[in-house]
C-alpha cells in the first residue's frame, strides 16, 4: 500500500500535504455536513452597524434635497399640461378658424361645443382624451379672448387662489418662462 494509507484513519490528506490530525483546520473532504465555509459565518455587530451608520448618513444627507422639490415638480408638471392645452388649441383654431370662447372653455377640447360659436369641423375624438386637472387637482382657468392675447390658461398654483408670490404663485401661458 502507499504512503496515506498505510498509515491508517489518523492521517488525511491537508492542502496537497501529508500532515497529522490538527483541531485548527477543517479537512478536505466530499462530506458537505463537516465542511465550514467562512461565507456561512454571517456578518459582525459592528460590521452591521457600520452600514447603518452609513446609510444614516446617506439619508441625512439626500433626504431634505428630496423633499423640498415637490413643490418644484408640481409647478413644472403643470407648466408641462399648460403647453400641451396650449398645443389642442391650436389644433382646435387650425380646423375651426377660432378658439374656444371662454363660454365654452376648455372643454370644448374634449366635447364639441353647444353653445357660442358652434364649430362645423369639430374633430372626431376631440383634441385630448380628457379635460386636466392642475398638479392641485384644480381645473384649469380658461380666458379668451385676454387681455394679453387670443386665450390665456391660469393654474392657481398650491394656494388655489388668484395672485401669490413663490409656491403660491399662478402659472400661467404668459408666464411659463418665469421661476
Amino acid at each position: 500500500m502507499r504512503g496515506r494509507q498505510q498509515c491508517g484513519p489518523a492521517w488525511t490528506m491537508w492542502g496537497g500535504h501529508l500532515r497529522g490530525p490538527s483541531r485548527l483546520a477543517a479537512p478536505i473532504t466530499n462530506d458537505p455536513s463537516r465542511h465550514i465555509l467562512r461565507s456561512e459565518r454571517g456578518f459582525t455587530f459592528i460590521e452591521i452597524m457600520v452600514v447603518v451608520a452609513i446609510l444614516a448618513i446617506l439619508a441625512a444627507l439626500v433626504v431634505p434635497r428630496i423633499m423640498g422639490r415637490t413643490d418644484d415638480a408640481k409647478r413644472t408638471a403643470a407648466k408641462v399640461q399648460i403647453r400641451n392645452i396650449e398645443g389642442a388649441l391650436q389644433l382646435y383654431k387650425l380646423d375651426n378658424g377660432v378658439y374656444p370662447s371662454s363660454e365654452q372653455g376648455l372643454r370644448a377640447l374634449v366635447e364639441k361645443p353647444s353653445v357660442g360659436v358652434i364649430p362645423k369641423k369639430w374633430k372626431i375624438g376631440g383634441y385630448l382624451p380628457k379635460l386636466p386637472e392642475d398638479s392641485w387637482g384644480n381645473p384649469y382657468k380658461y380666458l379668451s379672448p385676454s387681455p394679453k392675447g387670443d386665450y390665456e390658461i391660469m393654474s392657481l398654483g398650491t394656494d388655489g387662489e388668484v395672485g401669490g408670490e413663490g409656491v403660491n404663485a399662478d402659472i400661467t401661458n404668459w408666464n411659463l418662462e418665469k421661476d
